[in-house]
């Protein structure tokens, strides 16, 4: 499973539910995927998944150093 290396985020259960002929139509629910980039942190020669969320305050930490 994809998910992100600093906080775990990994996708979430959605979805509406449409009523169809008086039921509810079971096979409308989808995964949210979390936005994941492949980057390479702090000059490591290691690619790591991270969420754009974690991406842009590990690199707003680095840019304040």
């Amino acid at each position: 499973m994809r998910q992100c290396a600093k906080c775990g985020k990994s996708y979430q259960m959605g979805g509406t539910r449409i009523k169809l002929r008086g039921k509810f139509n079971p096979t409308n629910s989808t995964k949210k995927k979390a936005n994941l980039q492949w980057t390479r942190l702090l000059n490591n020669k290691k690619r790591l998944l991270v969420c754009v969320k974690c991406l842009k305050t590990l690199t707003r930490a680095t840019a304040a150093k």
